[in-house]
């Protein structure tokens, strides 16, 4: 009898296993914007001085360095572009500020050890009466210097590495700009009446100014930031400020040994060290 061969079946053939879908790696290129929360330790590095309005002369000058802290929260665009495991990118934000702080110095009295007039002091006279009970050493001036940072923004480059596609270490730097509020009181004590006589004034008097300045200076700092969820990154960075100088001066009611009036006069440096939390949406593919 004749054998027919059957042909081969479909299921005895090999079959292939289905292709896994190709996963992109996460791009850092696009844009974003985005929120932060931090607290910023700031200085204000400031010399307060008295002058005589006349002559112009310094009759005194101590430096009165202290503390802008305060919390701080804004916001924050940018764009960044990848190429391969390199990012770089521009980045605007704007913060609201709680830092404030003040410092104080004094012009000294006069003294009526010895008993040997004039009595003044170095910003004020003192009054010499005829008799030695109504001798009157001149009374110290005190001055006080209160600052606030109301808001500052900085606008800067960012370049660094991923250290894996979801995590970026960078480094940044570029324009800053903030407004300095300052107030300068100056508070002391006229002596008037004429000299070698029994009868005189003890006059307290008072003044400010305050002055409201938007400078211009730089920042640099470093961060990190990473993929918290599809197109949601957390950053955390440090950034060091500089606004450079703000100064005032105003003549106060106060007399000096000459007869002029008192000038009070500030100059500060003001400084920044911020650390803040942030986050970002970027706009595009996300994971």
């Amino acid at each position: 009898m004749a054998t027919i061969a059957a042909p081969a079946m479909a299921a005895d053939m090999p079959v292939k296993a289905p292709l896994a879908p190709v996963v992109s790696p996460y791009s850092w290129t696009g844009f974003y914007a985005g929120g932060n929360i931090g607290y910023s330790w700031g200085r204000s590095a400031s010399s307060l001085s008295f002058a005589d309005a006349t002559s112009g002369a310094i009759l005194s000058a101590s430096d009165a360095k202290f503390d802008l802290n305060g919390v701080i929260g804004g916001v924050q665009i940018g764009r960044n572009w990848q190429t391969n495991n390199w990012v770089w990118g521009l980045e605007a934000d704007f913060q609201g500020s709680g830092q404030k702080g003040s410092g104080s110095a004094a012009c000294s009295g006069g003294s009526l050890a010895g008993g040997t007039p004039p009595f003044s002091g170095a910003c004020t006279a003192g009054h010499i009466g005829d008799t030695a009970p109504f001798d009157v050493a001149a009374l110290p001036v005190n001055s006080t210097l209160e600052q606030k940072l109301d808001w500052f923004g900085t606008v800067r480059g960012r370049v660094g590495p991923t250290i894996t596609p979801t995590i970026l270490v960078y480094a940044t730097g570029g324009l800053a700009y903030g407004r300095v509020n300052s107030t300068n009181t100056v508070s002391g004590t006229n002596i008037t009446g004429a000299q070698g006589t029994n009868t005189f004034t003890l006059t307290p008097v008072a003044a400010s100014f305050s002055d409201s300045s938007t400078k211009i200076g730089w920042a640099l700092g470093a961060g990190l930031e990473g993929v918290l969820s599809g197109n949601w990154t957390g950053k955390i960075e440090y950034i060091y400020v500089d606004l450079g100088t703000v100064s005032g001066a105003f003549a106060t009611p106060i007399v000096t040994t000459s007869g002029a009036f008192l000038v009070s006069r500030f100059s500060s440096r003001i400084t920044d060290n911020i650390l803040r939390v942030g986050v970002n949406y970027k706009f595009g593919g996300g994971l």
